[in-house]
């Protein structure tokens, strides 16, 4: 694992390593364009958590995903107070490395 300051920083460094999708959060799934993973379909390959120095609101976690089609990228989500809705086996995997 690296260490990074900020989460433009962890973010920029696993793209130029071959994490090169966004992938967003959806309630029970994570998304890229058309295609949805299922927790089963992916693996967290590498995180990163960050914690806003005075504000809440800017804490994060950057997770380095690979599906199990070889789709790699990277997932960014705040915590605590700026989660998002998710279900629960995904809540479960997520947390797991957060």
């Amino acid at each position: 694992m690296h260490n990074y300051d900020t989460v433009s920083e962890a973010t920029n460094d696993l793209r130029k390593r071959g994490f090169s999708v966004d992938f967003n959060l959806e309630e029970n799934c994570i998304i890229c364009n058309a295609d949805r993973f299922h927790p089963e379909d992916f693996e967290i390959v590498e995180f990163y958590r960050f914690e806003g120095q005075t504000d809440p609101a800017d804490e994060a976690v950057v997770y380095a995903i690979e599906a199990k089609n070889g789709l790699k990228g990277v997932l960014v989500n705040g915590y605590g107070i700026s989660a998002n809705a998710m279900s629960s086996e995904l809540i479960k995997k997520l947390n797991f490395h957060s």
